[in-house]
């Protein structure tokens, strides 16, 4: 089991990576203290076990030797440590927040973050360009005699800092277990057949959805051999127009031109047969 890689979520809406798990036994939203950035930090456990399925994770011995480790399953001093760095951690926003103004900064505070052992206070910025914050870290560290480190973030990343529910009923993808954003193309949705309406298509950040991305190669392996919505085929009752295509039965409605409606399958052209 020393060679297990686990997915965890860094504090509460850090980045996914793996870690080494060792000996310990581990489920999914287990809190746990790992290795990382020059000290300890804590997560949640996203998927235990074979994590490679999700994530690139180290092949060679080499890079395991070098994989940050989880050192624990959190005891109830740990909890209580993050507990109390959730309240400073709004306590250093609303600091922060105030320094920005005074600073006459274009930005906009999103998030702060203390690490577990308390050595560094993570900043989440957005902003329309680059921002010269170098006074204002001087002045942050000076307060808080720790570490400051000021992240500038996109919209994606917000959305993973705050989470929530995507249209499919279910937790943002990138909240849940996307270790890095793929780029996602409209391209993506045409393969899907989804109608290329901006509000059905982006998710709550107002890009398009990260799972077009994943689901991409499926649709393409799935959709080998089929015509297109809006084709123009020969059926054995004479020529007609493709209306609809469902990829997974291999089905296409067709409306004939001499009038009516007829379903063909292609299940015996899977693979080029």
């Amino acid at each position: 089991m020393s060679s297990d890689m686990i997915l965890v979520q860094l504090r509460n809406s850090g980045l996914v990576q793996l870690y080494q798990a060792g000996n310990l036994i581990l489920k999914a939203g287990d809190c746990v203290i790992v290795e990382h950035d020059r000290g300890l930090d804590y997560g949640s456990v996203v998927l235990p076990g074979h994590a490679r399925c999700c994530a690139e994770a180290p092949t060679s011995p080499a890079e395991k030797a070098v994989s940050q480790r989880i050192i624990r399953l959190a005891k109830e001093s740990d909890v209580k440590q993050i507990e109390d760095n959730l309240v400073k951690s709004k306590e250093a926003y609303n600091v922060c927040e105030k320094k920005i103004l005074e600073h006459k900064l274009d930005m906009k505070l999103v998030k702060a973050e203390y690490s577990f052992d308390r050595s560094k206070i993570l900043f989440y910025f957005t902003s329309d360009g680059r921002v010269d914050f170098r006074n204002l870290v001087k002045d942050l560290a000076k307060m808080f005699k720790a570490r400051i480190e000021l992240r500038q973030i996109g919209v994606r990343d917000e959305a993973r800092l705050f989470g929530g529910y995507g249209s499919c009923g279910r937790e943002l993808c990138c909240k849940k277990f996307l270790k890095d954003f793929e780029p996602v193309t409209i391209k993506m949705a045409k393969e899907e057949g989804l109608p290329l309406n901006p509000p059905k298509i982006s998710g709550l950040c107002g890009r398009l959805m990260c799972c077009l991305s994943y689901e991409y190669e499926t649709y393409k392996i799935l959709s080998k051999g089929l015509p297109h919505e809006g084709e123009h085929i020969g059926t054995p009752q004479g020529k007609g127009k493709v209306i609809n295509v469902n990829v997974f039965k291999r089905l296409v409605n067709v409306e004939l031109e001499e009038g009516g409606y007829l379903e063909v399958s292609y299940q015996d052209k899977i693979h080029g047969k």
